[in-house]
């Protein structure tokens, strides 16, 4: 008998227990219309609040998942796209959450296409930003250490970002630049497909120099030059009879064109001082002028 008492007590106890968690619960205040009225109480903020970190922490578990066997670029780069799905992950759980706890979201929809809408028009280039990001990111149709030329500015790729695109000048200066406008115009990619490249200098010579000499002078200048590659091998090209000059060009291969300037300006000096050591004449351009006399004597 004594035991069915205290059995009794226990579960009254219980029962008054969670009634007044209930009741704590359902704390809270009501707005909206009365075609519409959103209750918001202490239980449902709790609810979004425990979404939001169980949401947190799969979220993390993602990206750990994915990102534990790439490198340090290919994981800056999923973890700037993987922001975005974040975020919509958590508007995804905010809206789910408010449907399971019976509040229409209907209205919260419509007013939200609505405002998606008036935000697309006014910040189509943020959007255009982020949408060129991802395809940056995701083809890998530009890596941190590229070397670009874009709106006539040569510089190496130091960050990509969802939003903008940095790179350091030759000049040590910054530019960033809204990832739009890699897919919108043409961009020079200095080191797409390898890291050497080809470069050029020309020069023109006087009418009547002995041209097989020009051609040893020029490939002697690039002898010994830090950051011209031996492989593959320089050559020299006869281009043209010019007004005033014989045109020839030097080809050569640097691993860096960042510092492409300082190897053609090194060069220039070396053809310049192998020219005047040999006798060979850089001719400045020259026209003949005739002079008729028009006036005749009466």
């Amino acid at each position: 008998m004594q035991e069915k008492v205290v059995d009794k007590i226990e579960e009254v106890v219980r029962e008054d227990i969670w009634t007044a968690i209930k009741q704590f619960l359902d704390v809270g205040f009501t707005f909206g219309t009365e075609d519409h009225e959103i209750r918001l109480t202490i239980g449902l903020l709790i609810l979004l609040v425990a979404s939001y970190f169980f949401t947190g922490v799969v979220l993390k578990w993602i990206r750990s998942l994915f990102t534990r066997k790439m490198g340090d670029t290919d994981k800056l780069k999923f973890v700037s796209v993987f922001k975005f799905i974040k975020y919509l992950a958590y508007i995804i759980v905010f809206f789910a959450i408010l449907s399971f706890a019976g509040v229409n979201v209907t209205p919260f929809l419509a007013a939200s296409a609505a405002l998606f809408i008036g935000l697309g028009l006014a910040l189509q280039e943020l959007f255009q930003d982020v949408i060129g990001g991802i395809f940056i990111i995701l083809d890998k149709s530009l890596l941190v250490g590229d070397i670009i030329e874009a709106d006539g500015k040569v510089g190496r790729v130091i960050e990509i970002k969802l939003r903008t695109t940095r790179a350091i000048t030759r000049d040590d200066k910054i530019i960033i630049i809204p990832n739009h406008f890699f897919i919108s115009q043409v961009i020079y990619n200095y080191t797409q497909n390898r890291k050497t490249t080809r470069e050029s200098i020309s020069v023109g010579v006087a009418y009547g120099s002995d041209t097989a000499l020009v051609e040893k002078l020029l490939l002697e200048s690039l002898e010994e030059q830090k950051g011209i590659l031996k492989s593959p091998k320089p050559f020299v090209l006869f281009e043209n009879f010019g007004d005033s000059s014989l045109d020839f060009s030097v080809f050569f291969f640097i691993s860096d064109s960042f510092t492409d300037p300082f190897v053609k300006s090194a060069v220039r000096f070396k053809i310049d001082r192998l020219f005047r050591e040999h006798n060979v004449t850089i001719p400045f351009p020259q026209r003949d002028v005739h002079l008729f006399n028009s006036f005749t004597a009466k």
